[in-house]
């Protein structure tokens, strides 16, 4: 969404905070976020995958603020990382102040050429999950309009799922799987994973569904449902999900991933083992039964065949396994692009 000259990109919703008049950022529209389980609907105020872009003319001030914990705002210009102007913003409004930088100015074209994003957009990247809180906007000082399609990706991604999705556990929103199968995709990344909380919420299928703006969707199946439903509600609320995605969207490409190895597949024990390889079972068999000619079945244990690179919490990736999810999904979802 546009306001103010600048480009929320994964914002859907700009809600009003009576306290200070700031604008809090949310991922889904407000009347989605109500329907959602109760966890989901604090989730979706976290701005994982979340940017503020816009090309500025000169020195531009945007004011920011986070509650429920501090936030650290990582500036790039397209696709340059400007570390030294990164900012951690806490309760109280803080402005970061930002100029574009020359070198960027004085590319050579072929270099440009090579780039997801023109250098001249500025991209405030926003931190998911632990790494940030609730982030409200209260304002922009300077001259910037939201960026054109050109000097953006063409192509969107769209990605559901558990706190793997959102961003756990990774150092940087741009380690994250999603972020790195957009980059190699050379796409734009959407980001609807919710920690703790996908549990294939109506309400969220029925949003993915009415969206027009992604090209290519995975859905992550979910960890989060492992012990908390049935293996047989489980499998009728991801058909559900997966019917409603894809029947709107009958030539656009659903990936449904089983769950990721954890420590159910790493640890002695058959029981919990051998409950995650039901959950795995009853996905393909919602994916096989769907009736959908453009749903795919993707093997989360083929994204992330050893441990190397796990957490201790042996759940969730970090920075390396991230990076190798992100390699091996989109050379799944490449093909499906393209055909």
């Amino acid at each position: 969404m546009d306001a103010d000259g600048i480009r929320f990109h994964n914002v859907e919703a700009l809600e009003r905070v009576d306290s200070d008049g700031g604008r809090r950022l949310q991922r889904v529209p407000e009347s989605v976020r109500t329907e959602l389980n109760e966890g989901a609907q604090t989730r979706m105020r976290h701005p994982a995958g979340a940017e503020l872009r816009f090309v500025p003319e000169g020195p531009v001030e945007v004011t920011l603020s986070s509650d429920v914990r501090d936030s650290l705002v990582r500036p790039f210009w397209g696709d340059f990382r400007a570390a030294v102007e990164e900012a951690v913003i806490g309760e109280d409004p803080q402005t970061v102040t930002l100029s574009p930088p020359e070198k960027l100015s004085t590319l050579r074209p072929s270099v440009e050429d090579d780039l997801r994003f023109a250098p001249r957009v500025c991209r405030l990247v926003l931190p998911g999950d632990h790494r940030g809180g609730h982030v409200r906007f209260h304002g922009v000082d300077g001259d910037v309009r939201p960026p054109t399609a050109e000097e953006v990706p063409s192509r969107r991604y769209l990605a559901y799922g558990t706190s793997i999705t959102e961003g756990e556990a990774p150092s940087a929103e741009m380690l994250t799987y999603v972020n790195q199968t957009a980059r190699r995709l050379g796409a734009d990344a959407v980001n609807l994973g919710s920690c703790g909380t996908a549990y294939c919420d109506p309400a969220m299928a029925e949003h993915i569904a009415a969206r027009d703006d992604w090209d290519v969707a995975t859905l992550s199946l979910s960890v989060n449902m492992v012990g908390r439903f049935s293996v047989d509600e489980f499998r009728e609320r991801a058909a559900s999900m997966i019917d409603t995605v894809a029947g709107a969207h009958p030539e656009t490409p659903v990936a449904c991933i089983t769950l990721f190895p954890h420590a159910r597949d790493y640890l002695t024990g058959d029981e919990e083992a051998a409950l995650a390889a039901e959950f795995r079972e009853a996905l393909r068999e919602a994916v096989a039964d769907c009736g959908h000619g453009n749903v795919h079945l993707v093997e989360g244990p083929d994204l992330l065949p050893t441990a190397a690179g796990m957490t201790t919490d042996l759940v969730h990736p970090g920075d390396d396994a991230m990076i190798r999810i992100g390699e091996a999904l989109a050379g799944r979802l490449e093909p499906l692009l393209e055909g």
